[in-house]
């Protein structure tokens, strides 16, 4: 039996009404931030975004089924229990984000209280809508009932898909997304309540309410404080630097003479050994042009791979492609990294374009003596469209006749159908490639791949001063022995992406 808010006069129940009805909108917004969050966190933390967001979006749809099975034995006082049921999604949902990021490094399976966090906040949820429809069904003729708390509620989840990665994940990141919304949730609880006559308040309710809306406010304010706080686990060295961008976590640490960037978690370089990455980044490239004077760099926006480059006196010109204008600008200016990469992010020849690569590929006009390809491993499908075909393709129309291309491929003894695949996909795009690997303590054995429009000659002459390439080590590094060596892989494309599968599965083998 629904419940009777009382003798009130006509406009009060009305705006209790209205109230309710936006209610609907507030909740559907909710709860699909507190989907969204679980899906892209679970992809953030445990890769593979499609297998993530399905058995995300899955469990939960589940579990909102269970949920509004469950509104069938709430039988009286339906308000009160919405109530509370709005303060139980707004103290588990607001602060899920930061729950999960705290227990990753902490506990041994994090799938469990991943999808058990997904299936509490589900089947709440669920709970909502029923509730809601039992509630205005005395106040509104049940076609419009229907016909209005639905379309509060779609027009709700249309909101909260457009801000999510347009606005909140970009701005606040998702820490501060969840304790947002965990605020609105807890918003309504109190404004129902609020609405109720004097002698029906909730005054239980209303003290809980206040007590979670205040935790949720100090969370926001201080969710940088627990994103470092769930990065001390994350880290074996002291954190001296730590911002979210629109695009990804930098994280900065330093023991005693080990700077190490992370992006996502993911080491990008230690400062002990990075000059053997870089090394072999760029000279075995740029060393097999004659005059190598325009040269190109996709990511890179650390300046290492430019310092090298401007070790040629030939080169006029580097245009340095990086997503991130945190990330260049951090490494321009910063007065601990920029003695790392000689300033050379500040120098004259430098021109840095803060764009997606592949879109600023297809967009672009100009011929290159000399192309480095610095991407991120593959982890994710964003990134993994980096290494296609298609992305190859635009690769090649910027190629000046005879230049060079150096791409970082991951590791051949780790992951060899993964390192293979980043050759086959270039050589699909119509370039002729060459492999070749080195040692980073760091990261163990690496590989590269060379790649060109024309036959790929020897090495010319190296600049002075490198501290592990020489022309023997240049000479070595194209041997591989059997556990390296080339096996029949996939041509990795936009529709399969199939470089991101087999990276993920060679390495999960490796890692454990």
């Amino acid at each position: 039996m629904a419940e009777t808010i009382g003798p009130v006069d006509a406009a009060k129940d009305k705006r209790l009404g209205l109230a309710l009805l936006a209610s609907a909108f507030v909740v559907a917004t909710c709860g699909l931030i507190y989907e969204l969050l679980a899906g892209t966190l679970a992809s953030y933390l445990l890769g593979d975004s499609v297998t993530q967001f399905s058995i995300v979006i899955g469990t939960y749809l589940f579990a909102m089924g269970v949920g509004s099975w469950c509104s069938r034995y709430v039988t009286q006082r339906e308000i009160a229990v919405f109530v509370r049921v709005e303060i139980l999604i707004a103290a588990i949902g607001g602060g899920s984000a930061a729950v999960l990021f705290l227990l990753f490094d902490r506990v041994s399976d994090f799938r469990l209280p991943l999808y058990g966090l997904v299936l509490v906040i589900g089947a709440l949820v669920g709970l909502e809508i029923p509730l809601l429809m039992r509630i205005l069904k005395d106040r509104l003729e049940f076609g419009d009932l229907v016909s209005k708390v639905l379309t509060f509620d779609y027009v709700g989840a249309l909101a909260a898909s457009l801000l999510f990665p347009l606005l909140l994940v970009p701005q606040l990141g998702m820490i501060r997304t969840g304790f947002l919304f965990g605020l609105a949730n807890v918003g309504v609880a109190i404004a129902l309540i609020m609405m109720l006559r004097r002698q029906q308040r909730l005054r239980t309710e209303l003290w809980a309410a206040g007590g979670v809306a205040l935790a949720l406010a100090a969370g926001f304010v201080g969710a940088e404080t627990l994103q470092r706080a769930a990065e001390v686990g994350a880290y074996s060295e002291p954190v001296i630097y730590a911002a979210s961008t629109p695009y990804q976590r930098i994280v900065l640490t330093k023991q005693r003479d080990d700077l190490r960037l992370y992006l996502n978690g993911n080491l990008q370089f230690s400062s002990r050994d990075e000059y053997r990455y870089h090394e072999a980044l760029v000279h075995p490239a740029l060393s097999r042009v004659a005059q190598p004077r325009d040269v190109l760099v996709l990511g890179g926006g650390d300046g290492l791979a430019v310092r090298e480059i401007l070790k040629y006196p030939s080169v006029r010109s580097i245009t340095l492609v990086d997503l991130d204008p945190a990330m260049t600008a951090l490494f321009s200016r910063s007065a601990l990294l920029t003695p790392l990469n000689n300033g050379s992010l500040r120098s004259p020849k430098v021109h840095i374009v803060n764009a997606d690569a592949f879109v600023w590929l297809r967009a672009n006009r100009r011929k290159f003596d000399a192309v480095l390809v610095d991407f991120p491993d593959p982890t994710n499908f964003a990134i993994g469209k980096l290494y296609t075909i298609s992305c190859y393709r635009e690769l090649a129309r910027a190629l000046a006749p005879g230049a060079v291309v150096s791409v970082q491929s991951t590791s051949p003894l780790v992951a060899p159908r993964a390192y293979w695949t980043v050759a086959a996909t270039l050589e699909a795009a119509g370039l002729t490639t060459r492999g070749y690997h080195v040692f980073v303590p760091s990261f163990g054995e690496w590989g590269f791949v060379l790649a060109s429009n024309r036959a790929i000659g020897p090495a010319g002459a190296l600049p002075t001063g490198l501290r592990f390439l020489n022309p023997q080590t240049d000479r070595l590094a194209f041997a591989f022995p059997p556990d390296m060596a080339r096996r029949p892989v996939p041509v990795n494309r936009l529709d399969n992406q199939a470089l991101v599968r087999e990276f993920e599965a060679e390495w999960a083998v490796y890692e454990g």
